[in-house]
């Protein structure tokens, strides 16, 4: 199978995000690794200072989030030539503790292909350049959390 042709899903859902089907989904008859990162909400926060989450509540702009998500993949697919299968999937909506938001898997034939460093690489891009935001809600307020990314023109 043509690199082309290797199943790649990107998306921002409200939906729960189901693993064993997203698995299924980029898994061929080839595979014999899956890399998956799971981003989850905490109840409890130590950065800055530390404080209990009752919830968050993510925001995005689907077609240009959509598009970037496309963009990490097609990153993913140039750096490493292995990755038969990539699948990034970011939730938005108000989710509680303890509940996935996002979710990024890499399938290669090996484990030892690069196939971590893909996963890896796939959540770091996403928060450098995919356009989600996030608000924190605890019992003493609430605040948006901002990430480091400030987009450069063009981006």
């Amino acid at each position: 199978m043509q690199p082309s042709n290797f199943p790649t899903i990107f998306s921002i859902t409200e939906s729960e995000l189901d693993l064993d089907h997203l698995l299924a989904q980029v898994t061929l008859t080839s595979t014999g690794a899956a890399a998956i990162f799971a981003g989850m909400v905490r109840g409890e926060t130590k950065r800055d200072d530390a404080h209990q989450t009752e919830y968050l509540e993510y925001e995005a702009y689907v077609p240009m989030a959509e598009a970037k998500m496309k963009q990490v993949a097609d990153e993913i697919r140039e750096k490493w030539d292995v990755v038969e299968g990539i699948a990034i999937v970011q939730r938005i909506g108000r989710l509680y503790p303890k509940t996935p938001t996002v979710l990024i898997i890499c399938t290669a034939a090996h484990r030892d292909t690069g196939v971590f460093d893909a996963a890896r690489y796939g959540i770091d891009r996403l928060k450098e350049i995919v356009p989600v935001w996030k608000k924190e809600i605890g019992p003493t307020g609430e605040e948006w959390v901002e990430g480091a990314y400030i987009p450069k023109p063009g981006e």
